[in-house]
């Protein structure tokens, strides 16, 4: 088992890093929607949607406004070239309001695990919130990781990832090293409040090492000091917040799974589970990390 899952790992790994930096910004786009897909038909299989034309409504309403973001991107940055005119990206980047209501459904998603999460297990769902709640958060996913890769570069979509799987190991080792308060003990009996802490301070950990890496330590001894510890501070909280978002993604979905009883969402990934299994936490923090990034209002990769 454990060579089979070192395998599959290894192999999501490189598939990853070939996607992010070889691929095009449309090509990317579309690697990602088809993973949103795979996704996607775990959830309704979770969700218990089992007729097909319950199912082709559900992939319609995402394929149409993934089309539609697409082409309009496009469209505005070819119109922009054409008729140079510059002030074009305003109206593109009047989409990255969406943002706001992922931003809240997992603020609120985090506030009722936390408060609640004895109930969430049985309180009645209706089919209609189940579908919606899938549809929200898988297309903001795709949104605005894509958007990430083509504002900001690939740099900024390994930066993000890597904040995400090294708060994943670190909560594993520092959970089994000194776990022993439940962080959600209905929902996931293994994760331990002490795990927690052990992935925010990988996040730290991220955000320092970014921060050397493009010349942190230059720009503190140089002529703007100030300006350098503000962007490393800037950098800390993001990642940090990044991270307790991605947290409480991995047990909203867990809390999905133990509704259904079942403990993967899949199969489609061998030591693994499914695809919902792998990037339950990068659903979750993708919108938050991308609204923080364009908040900061600066890339360290430009």
């Amino acid at each position: 088992m454990l060579l089979q899952r070192t395998i599959t790992a290894l192999v999501l790994l490189t598939v990853a890093l070939l996607a992010i930096f070889q691929l095009s910004s449309i090509y990317f786009s579309l690697f990602i929607a088809a993973i949103t897909f795979l996704a996607a038909w775990e959830w309704l299989a979770l969700t218990d949607v089992e007729k097909p034309v319950s199912k082709g409504l559900f992939f319609a309403a995402l394929i149409a406004p993934m089309i539609g973001v697409t082409f309009w991107t496009h469209f505005l940055e070819w119109l922009a070239g054409v008729m140079e005119w510059p002030e074009v990206k305003d109206y593109s980047d009047a989409l990255e309001w969406f943002v706001i209501v992922p931003v809240l459904f997992w603020l609120l998603a985090m506030l009722l695990i936390r408060q609640a999460s004895a109930q969430l297990l049985v309180v009645d769902v209706s089919p209609r919130l189940k579908a919606f709640i899938g549809w929200l958060v898988l297309l903001s996913a795709w949104m605005f990781l894509t958007k990430l890769r083509s504002y900001y570069g690939p740099d900024m979509v390994l930066y993000f990832l890597i904040v995400i799987w090294l708060a994943d190991i670190s909560a594993y080792f520092a959970g089994h090293r000194w776990g022993k308060d439940k962080l959600s003990p209905d929902i996931s009996p293994g994760k331990t409040v002490q795990g927690m802490y052990g992935a925010l301070v990988s996040a730290v950990v991220c955000a320092m090492g970014l921060w050397v890496f493009y010349g942190g330590i230059q720009s503190f001894l140089g002529e703007m000091p100030q300006l350098a510890v503000l962007m490393a501070f800037d950098w800390i909280i993001l990642s940090i917040l990044t991270v307790l978002i991605s947290i409480y993604g991995d047990l909203f979905f867990s809390l999905v799974k133990r509704r259904k009883g079942v403990k993967d969402s899949g199969v489609l990934l061998p030591g693994h589970g499914g695809v919902l299994d792998r990037i339950d936490s990068v659903i979750a923090a993708a919108p938050f990390f991308y609204a923080g990034v364009v908040l900061i209002g600066r890339s360290v990769f430009s």
